[in-house]
């Protein structure tokens, strides 16, 4: 199957899969072709300013009513959500892991999804939550919604289909996609295995961050953002849909497929975007930009500047600064860091920190480049390079990363991580002139 999508972040669109199945005129006619249902979905209150309100409508088969049978309380036991504070060993400080393995049992996208940091409180709808997912079967006749907050999805190693209400998306290595709060939708991985990470953002969704004085072009375009057109289903036969709502997981048995909209439209909607297309800039003389250049996504808090989660890339990118130290820098930070790699190597960890593993740097916590990189930064010849074939990321958030069990008891975790910055030495000798 050809999938066919539309561009844009944030707009309006319109789409059927049926022609006339969408409305023209009103929003709820009195009665709607082939016997439809009229419903809105909102994102956002009614009266948010236009700018930021977020809805569509959906013209189905079945209301959404029909699926709220009697819900049973399901467990879930390695997904969590914040507040999640455990008592564990391991003491404060950086952490890193290698890659999570892909065993040999059969998993789904919820069976397989693993919970590693919460921050903030799911309850107000503020923090997020990093998991990691391996997927390797269909969720078979089970869907999904989370009216928690929104996932971004990141896979690592393999595609993913995922068919949502609004109609399907396709995402692989070097990809990602974005499915809203309260969307219904199933996953199934593609020709093989899929693992990969997620973040669940609980607080406002994300958006493109401002260009400020960059201006009008650069970091991420609107037009690269695809949206899925109208897809449906039309199968009457025994689903499970599993909601999770304030931290919790609750199943209902159904006897219908809940993915049955025939048109919808609006700017409520999920939606992939191909890392590869974002356009970074940097410095062309000397000195070293904060890593805010690379936000691809923000989610904002209600103070200004100050993120409840950015979702920030390392891509390919030529450096070319002069008399400029080029990895990043030593630094400690009021934002906690969750760092994973999707492919290649990452400049300021060339050893160590491998695609499919991940990091975490909390607040006020110093962290930097390790000693092999450092000795390379400030011994190699300054001359324009290129880091290629290279694509880490970044979720950062306002709020301290708490670490979950799971997480802590992992086999993949490095004991010796701290070790990479031994080999740096004190080089201070009183004099003055550059070392």
């Amino acid at each position: 199957m050809t999938l066919r999508y539309m561009s844009g972040f944030g707009n309006e669109f319109e789409t059927e899969a049926l022609e006339a199945a969408l409305p023209q005129g009103q929003n709820s006619p009195q009665r709607c072709n082939y016997g439809l249902y009229a419903e809105q979905l909102s994102g956002s209150p009614f009266t948010a300013p236009r700018a930021t309100n977020q809805r569509s409508w959906l013209y189905r088969i079945r209301p959404t009513v029909k699926h709220v049978g009697r819900f049973q309380e399901i467990a879930v036991p390695f997904w969590k959500s914040a507040p999640n504070i455990v008592p564990h060993v391991l003491p404060l400080g950086p952490l890193r892991w290698s890659p999570t393995p892909i065993g040999p049992d059969e998993v789904s996208f919820l069976s397989g999804m693993r919970t590693i940091t919460t921050a903030g409180d799911v309850h107000t709808q503020l923090g997020m939550a990093v998991h990691v997912y391996v997927a390797t079967a269909p969720m078979r006749d089970e869907f999904l919604c989370n009216a928690d907050g929104e996932l971004l999805i990141v896979p690592d190693t393999g595609n993913l289909a995922i068919f949502t209400e609004l109609g399907r998306l396709e995402v692989g290595i070097g990809e990602i996609a974005v499915i809203p709060r309260g969307i219904k939708f199933t996953v199934a991985p593609l020709g093989g295995a899929s693992r990969g990470y997620v973040c669940e953002n609980y607080g406002a969704r994300f958006t493109l961050p401002e260009r400020g004085p960059i201006g009008a072009n650069g970091l991420a375009n609107p037009r690269d953002f695809k949206t899925p057109v109208a897809a449906f289903e039309d199968r009457d036969t025994p689903c499970r849909l599993v909601i999770k709502w304030c931290g919790g997981f609750h199943v209902t048995e159904i006897g219908q497929s809940p993915l049955d909209v025939v048109a919808w439209h609006g700017n409520y909607a999920p939606y992939k975007y191909d890392l590869r297309m974002f356009s970074p800039v940097g410095a062309i003389l000397f000195d070293h930009p904060d890593p805010s250049i690379f936000t691809v996504l923000t989610a904002p808090s209600g103070e200004p500047g100050t993120a409840n989660v950015d979702f920030a890339i390392f891509p390919e990118r030529w450096m070319v600064a002069e008399h400029s130290f080029r990895p990043p820098w030593y630094h400690v930070n009021l934002m906690s860091e969750f760092m994973g790699l999707i492919y290649g190597a990452y400049d300021a960890k060339e050893e160590g920190f491998r695609p499919g593993g991940m990091s975490l740097h909390n607040c006020m916590l110093p962290h930097g480049p390790d000693a092999a990189a450092f000795d390379k930064a400030t011994t190699s010849t300054l001359q324009p390079v290129k880091l290629a074939d290279t694509l880490a990321f970044m979720f950062e958030t306002r709020y301290p990363q708490q670490l979950t069990r799971y997480a802590a008891d992992l086999p993949t975790l490095q004991d010796d991580y701290a070790e990479c910055w031994a080999g740096i030495e004190k080089r201070f000798d009183g004099t003055p002139g550059l070392k």
